[in-house]
């Protein structure tokens, strides 16, 4: 059964503001009035408006498709700093240098509360976008940091409790592109050659409408919750068959696993070796080579991809490889009647998309051995090195959640709470796999902070599908999101530095997140 049947014939962003998804918890959303304001003593230097809206754009032949998108305007600062996607649902693309001091005003036009999140960034808790401050229809929300973070390859999209899933299916994402002098001085490619490259999948009817069953009513929307939404077609940058026209040049390639549920192992379609050069929190130290690289929920990966040496009207795909979703094989772990979305199973493989080389002269450049300065940061300096704090995925009936808990708007337990200024690790297990629905992957996301990973382990019963993804895991970097396979248990090491407050640690499939897999903690000065 679709979505739209189970709610009749209205369309799928008529739906949105309506009563058939899981609604926020009371008291979660603010006042439209209650307007978060300016500072008087904060001076931006760039400022911008947000806007969430809704909007029709022709993504395949006949009727338009019914989307919410962010549209951007800047009120100060570089006009350059704020592009957009033509012709596609996906937001903008925000560029900053570090060190910018950022005012953003959200403006919320949907039907439903919202707010927004800045996915990677280190910004004050107010400035996070956690659930509490989410602001009905009308609603607005001033957003007011400096940008700390390293260069690299971040992104924003909705985060209101019980409704980031749709919101983000609907067309909610944008990236953000920062800068630093660092970065700058390795010459990599930039401008057209600097491309981000958004992945997603995503269903639709046959008037083209979005179908989504992730939260529908009744045993299939329970079902769809537990496994995750799952597509059966691919959009980059909201684009469905997506080619990518190159010179026969190098270029950065931004890779963002924009999708609510899919996990994705990409590689290039004759083979060739992928060179990465960054993870979720920047470039890494030097350059690393995989076959292929393993893309959870969330994460990102920056590749350096020299096309200097294909022949002039070469064609090449990038592809998504098969791979084992479960400790079982994966077979459970899919679309149609076991999962939420009528697409292919998790772990199927299928075309992402092509580059088509151009007809012009070759050029080449060289890739630095050396990419950035790496912050020293080691596990014998947390004071819990030898007794982690400990994360568990676990599942009771139909629901996950994190160590037997699910989301409370405020409430935080004694072993949530960390110090400001201190370095810990953190153990994420995945240990669920004897309930029915247990044995699948979730991509760990925490808020606040970037980590390192330190080690990854695994049960010798799920070593088979541990193995199908592992050699396209890049650990040597920074990252906000882990993806933790059935059977693994992975030790992270963080410290807490930046701001004190509340902040969240959740799962990024975001059906799971909806249902309540996500909790608070509190960095505490």
């Amino acid at each position: 059964m679709t979505f739209l049947k189970q709610i009749g014939r209205r369309r799928f962003l008529g739906v949105l503001g309506g009563t058939a998804l899981m609604g926020a918890v009371p008291g979660a959303v603010q006042s439209a009035q209650r307007a978060a304001t300016a500072s008087s003593t904060f001076t931006p230097d760039l400022e911008i408006e947000l806007r969430a809206v809704q909007d029709q754009v022709p993504l395949y032949q006949g009727p338009s498709t019914n989307v919410w998108r962010y549209r951007a305007r800047v009120l100060k600062g570089d006009a350059q700093s704020v592009s957009h996607h033509p012709d596609s649902p996906l937001g903008p693309v925000i560029r900053v240098h570090r060190g910018t001091r950022i005012r953003i005003h959200f403006i919320n036009e949907l039907p439903q509360p919202s707010v927004v999140h800045w996915h990677g960034l280190l910004v004050p808790e107010a400035a996070d976008g956690h659930p509490r401050h989410a602001v009905g229809p009308g609603g607005r929300y001033v957003y007011e940091f400096e940008m700390i973070n390293r260069a690299g390859t971040y992104w924003f999209h909705p985060h209101p409790h019980g409704m980031t899933g749709p919101q983000v299916y609907a067309g909610l994402t944008g990236m953000l592109i920062v800068t630093d002098d660092e970065e700058r001085a390795l010459k990599l490619p930039d401008g057209d050659r600097d491309v981000g490259l958004v992945i997603q999948d995503r269903s639709f009817t046959r008037d083209n409408q979005l179908r989504y069953m992730g939260q529908g009513g009744g045993m299939m929307g329970m079902m769809g919750g537990m496994m995750g939404f799952l597509g059966d077609r691919i959009h980059v940058n909201g684009r469905p068959d997506f080619t990518l026209a190159v010179e026969r040049k190098p270029y950065r390639l931004r890779l963002l696993n924009g999708s609510n549920s899919r996990i994705y192992k990409l590689a290039w379609s004759d083979g060739s070796p992928m060179t990465v050069i960054g993870t979720d929190g920047g470039l890494l130290a030097a350059p690393v080579s995989r076959s292929y690289v393993t893309l959870a929920p969330s994460e990102r990966v920056e590749l350096w991809v020299d096309f200097s040496s294909r022949a002039a009207g070469e064609e090449i795909g990038l592809v998504s490889l098969p791979f084992a979703a479960s400790s079982g094989g994966g077979g459970m772990m899919g679309g149609g009647m076991m999962g939420g979305g009528s697409g292919p199973a998790q772990g199927s493989g299928f075309p992402v998309l092509k580059v088509r080389v151009g007809q012009g002269a070759a050029v080449s450049e060289k890739l630095p051995e050396k990419l950035a300065s790496m912050p020293a940061l080691r596990p014998e300096q947390a004071h819990n090195v030898n007794n982690p704090r400990v994360i568990r995925v676990t599942a009771s009936g139909m629901r996950w959640s994190l160590n037997g808990r699910v989301f409370e708007m405020e409430g935080v337990a004694p072993d949530e709470i960390v110090r400001m200024g201190t370095t810990e690790v953190w153990e994420f297990i995945n240990e669920a796999g004897m309930h029915m629905m247990g044995a699948m992957p979730h991509p760990l996301h925490v808020h606040g902070v970037q980590f390192r990973i330190i080690d990854r382990r695994v049960h010798p019963s799920a070593m088979a599908a541990w193995r199908s993804v592992s050699d396209g895991h890049v650990d040597e970097g920074w990252k906000d999101t882990v993806l933790v396979m059935p059977g693994e248990r992975v030790r992270v090491l963080m410290r807490f530095e930046s701001y004190p407050g509340l902040f969240l640690y959740h799962c990024h499939n975001l059906e799971h997140e909806d249902m309540g897999m996500m909790r608070n903690f509190l960095i505490k000065v």
